[in-house]
């Protein structure tokens, strides 16, 4: 393959807003070192990417994929066709772009588009976000030029000499976030003289959290607090009849496109485990109570979470004690200064804001060789 003057790449990958904006800001790394680089992003038909990657300016393609249907084998039958059929299109793109390399950040798309660059003599790189990596990225791995990621001891997943440790991407907004805790507040219409418990689930929401603060959302009320409260598209209209009459405590919200505010109005946060949702709140240094998805694959949530936790450097709750126990525990951190400062300062410790531009580095080092 010939080389140009200008990088060429390919970003596979999406699902959720862990994996795509950790992808868009590898791209935009990329674009500053390399202002006329050109990059098409790989994602699956039908996911959040193929609206939220044009918004950025870059052009995607998308394959028709999905994964395995645990609930309803029924819907699996198509499954085979569909993986052959995206594999071919993966080659059938490659073909046509001619990248000098192919970033895989996980989801559907990452697997056959990396494959085939693999078996098409391609260099690829995976971003592995979690601190257990996946079988996909497993059987990628011992191809890949490199392998960035974020925790420490991934040895036991890839070959040690392909490890880079590089932290995961953030969005820009969160690594050199400047907004203050009283406009913030001010920009949501939250009461500055109020501590704030930002709750959210990730990009698509998450049920336990979603359907235990509707029911238990007044407890912290009482107790004087307020709530900024990011539900996802499929619980947003439950949210808002539920907390109706407290509307001025409750901000109820679909989708906070401005999360640099939503970090900084909070005093305190309950989230989910995703790798790229960690990444941004070491950066944050809020008290954090995580409460991992309990049906991600290999259990990747409770490992990342608990990467922080075993460090004093947040809570975890797990999701099945979710309802019993989600607002003592949260109350009760609000209620101990001395926890609230310990977590924020050994969170933070983890911080890492540059991820971007060593991945981006990695990129044109290995377009080198």
């Amino acid at each position: 393959m010939t080389k140009g003057p200008h990088i060429k790449i390919i970003v596979a990958g999406g699902g959720t807003g862990g994996h795509i904006f950790p992808a868009i800001a590898i791209a935009n790394a990329v674009k500053s070192k390399d202002p006329k680089a050109e990059i098409l992003f790989v994602g699956a038909k039908g996911k959040m990417e193929m609206e939220k990657v044009p918004k950025e300016g870059y052009q995607i393609i998308g394959l028709d994929i999905v994964g395995f249907e645990r609930k309803s084998l029924f819907k699996n039958l198509a499954l085979p066709w569909k993986l052959f059929r995206s594999f071919m299109h993966a080659r059938k793109i490659l073909k046509e772009f001619q990248p000098d390399v192919v970033i895989g950040v996980g989801g559907y798309a990452s697997f056959p588009v990396l494959y085939m660059a693999q078996w098409a003599g391609i260099p690829t790189l995976l971003q592995e976000q979690n601190s257990y990596a996946g079988r996909s990225n497993r059987i990628l791995g011992k191809k890949a030029a490199a392998i960035c990621v974020a925790y420490d001891d991934m040895h036991r997943f890839f070959p040690q000499d392909k490890i880079i440790i590089t932290g995961n991407p953030v969005r820009g907004t969160i690594s050199t976030n400047q907004r203050t805790q009283s406009e913030s507040k001010h920009f949501f219409q939250l009461d500055e003289t109020k501590k704030t418990i930002f709750a959210f689930g990730g990009s698509l929401g998450a049920r336990s959290i979603n359907e235990t603060l509707a029911e238990q959302f007044q407890l912290l009320i009482e107790q004087g607090y307020q709530v900024l409260w990011q539900t996802g598209t499929p619980f947003f209209e439950k949210a808002k009849n539920a907390v109706k009459g407290f509307e001025r405590q409750v901000k109820v919200m679909e989708f906070i496109r401005e999360m640099d505010y939503a970090y900084a109005a909070a005093d305190c946060i309950i989230a989910r485990a995703g790798a790229s949702s960690i990444a941004e709140l070491c950066i944050v240094g809020k008290p954090v109570l995580f409460v991992p998805f309990p049906f991600a694959s290999e259990d990747h949530q409770t490992h990342n979470a608990m990467a922080l936790v075993n460090k004093k450097a947040a809570w975890m709750l797990k999701d099945h004690e979710i309802k019993v126990n989600l607002i003592p525990r949260v109350l009760q951190l609000l209620q101990d200064p001395t926890t609230m400062l310990e977590l924020s300062q050994n969170i933070q410790s983890y911080a890492v804001t540059n991820a971007d531009q060593q991945i981006a580095q990695t990129i044109f080092n290995i377009r080198k060789k």
